[in-house]
């Protein structure tokens, strides 16, 4: 195989083979790396060819350290390549971590999508020195659990027939009291979504990215159509939005944003049908509703609401292998991934720890 990191030219190639694989992430697309270099990444493309033929490709977002010369590497959702193929991982592997040296990278970060029942993928993972990461929650960086509607091979009316049937009433209670949603929308729609979107963080107490981040991802994925936002409007005011991403054979519900008022007229049940439709007639195999808590007895109480309400549409649960780090300079390794975190956390319990003396309470 022959390994090698590619400049402008190779753009059309390098997606065209993301977009023509089964399980291609639209977070590997030559387009995300150019939005996370709106926050201080570098992406490097890089693709394994055989013949002239791509079988392998990763975009690899680089992050400096506090330490010259030093960066760390991050596949979101990669690599993409068969994973099953022990040949090709090691080939294309040992060529990625000759590139991480030449950018003095510390460890290769992966969290491609491979699904936890996959154990032949994740043991070729093991074997040239990937290590899984413990996390908590939603799973990392990028979720580990999903949900996913499968669209292929059946008419929307069949895909509708399987959603729970209050989800089915819901849909149709939000048509007759008169909702809509907008696929249609544009730039200028961005600060309404965003705005929607802060009352949602704020009544469920999450964090969000700055209004720009969106504009930057609007700029970056809408232009090839890879990116879509959606408003539901009740009595002429927008209630209800969604940023969402197409590329290959699906698309996915990101970011869901909803207001206060009016939710009794159900306009998340209406706009998602409306998304499935969308991903329906860009056919789409997968409608994935992404991140959901994980189904083992460790998920978090405040997303089980989340999770019912995903589920209502009859997606399948799908857990993937999570992150997985390859550490290229062990001790450095060791320092940010252990040392750090423990000074950090021992900064964060002493600043407590004089709140509490200052403001008279017990600490705890």
């Amino acid at each position: 195989m022959h390994i090698r990191e590619v400049g402008a030219e190779d753009h059309p190639r390098f997606n065209k083979f993301l977009i023509d694989f089964p399980n291609a992430d639209v977070l590997q697309a030559w387009e995300w790396g150019e939005l996370k270099a709106h926050g201080g990444w570098v992406p490097l493309r890089v693709i394994g060819e055989e013949n002239g033929k791509i079988i392998a490709a990763a975009t690899l977002l680089k992050r400096s350290l506090p330490i010259p010369g030093a960066s760390i590497l991050y596949a979101s959702r990669g690599p993409v390549m068969d994973t099953k193929n022990a040949t090709h991982v090691r080939e294309f592997i040992e060529g990625l971590k000759r590139i991480a040296r030449k950018h003095g990278a510390i460890l290769l970060k992966i969290d491609p999508p491979i699904e936890i029942t996959d154990t032949v993928s994740e043991a070729n993972l093991r074997a040239v020195g990937f290590t899984p990461v413990a996390v908590e929650g939603f799973g990392g960086t990028q979720p580990k659990c999903v949900m996913q509607l499968d669209l292929t091979g059946r008419t929307l009316e069949e895909v509708k027939a399987a959603f729970h049937h209050k989800w089915r009433y819901n849909i149709g209670l939000a048509e007759r009291k008169g909702v809509t949603v907008r696929l249609d929308c544009g730039r200028e729609d961005i600060p309404v979504f965003y705005k929607l979107l802060k009352e949602t963080t704020e009544r469920d107490g999450f964090i969000v990215r700055p209004e720009k981040y969106f504009a930057d991802m609007w700029d970056c994925l809408n232009p090839p159509g890879f990116a879509k936002i959606a408003l539901t409007y009740f009595e002429g005011q927008p209630i209800a939005g969604a940023f969402c991403y197409l590329f290959g054979d699906r698309a996915w519900y990101t970011y869901g944003a909803s207001s206060n008022a009016h939710r009794n007229v159900m306009p998340n049940h209406l706009m998602q049908w409306r998304l499935i439709e969308w991903a329906k007639e860009n056919h789409c195999r997968w409608y994935d509703f992404r991140g959901v808590s994980p189904k083992r007895g460790e998920g978090d109480s405040h997303l089980e609401g989340l999770n019912r309400f995903k589920e209502g549409f009859s997606p399948r649960f799908v857990e993937y292998i999570g992150e997985y780090d390859l550490p290229l300079s062990p001790a450095l390794y060791w320092g940010w991934n252990v040392a750090l975190p423990r000074v950090r956390a021992a900064l964060k319990k002493r600043q407590r720890a004089e709140s509490a003396k200052t403001s008279g309470g017990d600490g705890a």
